[in-house]
């Protein structure tokens, strides 16, 4: 389950819009918008790995996420403590909770 950040970035709005044509897509982007080209491909890509499907609407094409965010999500999250922590999720927390913790000093110290 990999994405490139440019098809995550769409991922993210269709998962937020649930269901959405192109021009709901690119409604999303920030200025400056993508070229409708662009976008179209990252569609297609998307759609030809599993990502994303459609319903056609005449010309028109109702785009909607196969993926839930939370599985995706997973998928990144084990592969994070697969590549970075040796496959131990106890490493990862403590990691986590090292660093919060020093965090929370730092905070306090300048409080």
């Amino acid at each position: 389950m990999h994405l490139s950040n440019a098809e995550e970035q769409v991922m993210k709005y269709l998962w937020k819009l649930e269901r959405a044509y192109m021009k709901n897509i690119l409604d999303e982007f920030p200025e400056p918008k993508p070229a409708t080209t662009t976008v179209s491909t990252l569609l297609k890509r998307m759609t030809g790995k599993g990502f994303i499907g459609f319903e056609q609407h005449g010309s028109n094409r109702l785009y909607y996420p196969l993926v839930k965010k939370t599985d995706y999500f997973s998928s990144h999250l084990k592969s994070l403590i697969n590549d970075f922590f040796n496959n131990s999720a106890t490493q990862f927390a403590s990691f986590f909770t090292s660093e919060i913790s020093e965090t929370e000093l730092k905070v306090r110290k300048n409080e």
